[in-house]
C-alpha cells in the first residue's frame, strides 16, 4: 500500500464553499475509487492550503482508472473551479522528508 500527501491550493474566497462540497462524496465516485483500491483520502486544510493524506494500492493505477470516469470527471470540474491550479492528477506527491513509526 502507498501512502501520499499531496498539496492544492484554493482560490481566494472559496474556502467555504469547498468545505461545503466535501461534505458528501458522490457515491458513484467513492465506489470508483473504492474498487479501484483505494483505502483513505484524508484533506487537511489551513486557509487557502490545502493538505491531502492519501493510502491507496497503487496511486498511478488509481488516477488513471478514474482519468475517464464520468463520476470524477464530473467532481474534477465542479473542485478545479475552486482551486488555484487545478488538481494536478500526475503528481508524484511531496517528497517525505521525515517520519516517526
Amino acid at each position: 500500500m502507498e501512502r501520499l500527501a499531496l498539496r492544492t491550493r484554493l482560490k481566494p474566497g472559496c474556502e467555504e464553499v469547498y468545505d461545503r462540497e466535501h461534505a458528501e462524496l458522490p457515491a458513484e465516485l467513492e465506489r470508483a475509487m473504492r474498487a479501484h483500491g483505494l483505502h483513505s483520502w484524508r484533506i487537511y486544510r489551513d486557509g487557502l492550503d490545502l493538505f491531502h493524506v492519501v493510502e491507496v494500492d497503487d496511486y498511478a493505477a488509481l488516477q488513471a482508472a478514474l482519468r475517464d470516469h464520468p463520476a470524477d470527471r464530473a467532481w474534477q470540474a465542479r473542485m478545479n473551479r475552486l482551486l488555484d491550479g487545478g488538481f494536478d492528477k500526475d503528481s508524484g506527491g511531496l517528497r517525505l522528508v521525515w517520519e516517526l513509526t
